[in-house]
């Protein structure tokens, strides 16, 4: 008999005649209830709307209105397998350097010299190419300078298509990252490249050579205004080439950004503003 009392009372909660209650409450107390709420939820609708509005007023689609700038940019080479930095090949092996040549051919495809005539603009060289908006008159999109590939010279794929992996001189190219607004160098002094062995292997580098000229980034190719803004730029490169590095023997090699205003290496990140791969060219089997 509890038991058939317990449902009865169970059933009564849930539905109430004599009250006409649901759940323990009247039509008009749900309705309130629900009215509540439901302004409530609009109110905090509106509220969340008003804020991404006025928030998205302060942005500039063009360029961050934040940005956590990193006083040194990141380097990086190609080619590279996958996410090492190790270039590992055997000369009389075609298989296992071709790969690495048809990578750099993909990579510098965009700096053919056509396609820069088309797209970017012969700049002044040694001098920033800054092009400042106007007041709220936007000077967008803005001109790039052309970077072409003929400039890398012996590394840039013509007339050795191979980019000297075939006999044991191969070419590794060399980028900075961008980073909006970085002014690299002072007084007209253009950031450069070096690269040498680690010390245990520095008797085993042998001789290199840099494209452009002393490894250097054109002080035209900066500042960088951003991906919208600047649609066609081109990152500046820099090619070096090993003449004679001791072969069937690893090479830990490490290459660092030079300039004025560029520190490398910090507390937080020791690689910062350089780059560190091993090279091995092996010449047996």
């Amino acid at each position: 008999m509890a038991n058939e009392g317990d449902k009865g009372d169970w059933k009564e909660y849930m539905w109430n005649p004599r009250t006409r209650e649901f759940l323990g409450r009247t039509a008009s107390s749900w309705g309130l209830i629900l009215l509540f709420y439901l302004i409530f939820y609009i109110f905090l609708g509106g509220l969340f709307s008003l804020t991404m509005y006025v928030m998205l007023q302060t942005l500039d689609e063009h360029k961050p209105t934040w940005q956590d700038r990193l006083s040194t940019p990141g380097m990086v080479i190609r080619p590279k397998a996958d996410e090492t930095y190790e270039i590992v090949y055997n000369i009389q092996n075609t298989e296992s350097w071709d790969m690495y040549a048809q990578a750099l051919d993909k990579f510098l495809s965009p700096y053919n010299d056509s396609i820069q005539a088309q797209k970017n603009h012969e700049c002044t060289p040694d001098q920033y190419f800054q092009q400042e908006d106007s007041g709220d008159v936007k000077n967008n999109p803005k001109r790039s300078c052309q970077f072409n590939r003929t400039i890398l010279e012996a590394c840039s794929g013509s007339p050795d298509r191979y980019y000297g992996y075939q006999e044991g001189k191969p070419c590794i190219i060399i980028k900075l990252n961008r980073v909006i607004g970085m002014l690299p160098g002072k007084n007209g002094q253009a950031p450069f490249v070096t690269c040498g062995a680690k010390r245990e292997d520095s008797d085993k580098i042998g001789e290199l050579v840099y494209f452009p000229p002393n490894g250097t980034f054109n002080l035209m190719y900066y500042p960088y205004y951003g991906k919208k803004a600047q649609v066609n730029y081109s990152q500046p490169l820099v090619a070096v080439k090993f003449l004679n590095i001791t072969q069937n023997q690893d090479v830990n090699i490490e290459c660092k950004i030079h300039a004025t205003n560029i520190p490398t290496g910090s507390e937080r990140d020791k690689f910062a503003g350089k780059v560190s791969f091993k090279l091995r060219i092996n010449s047996i089997n």
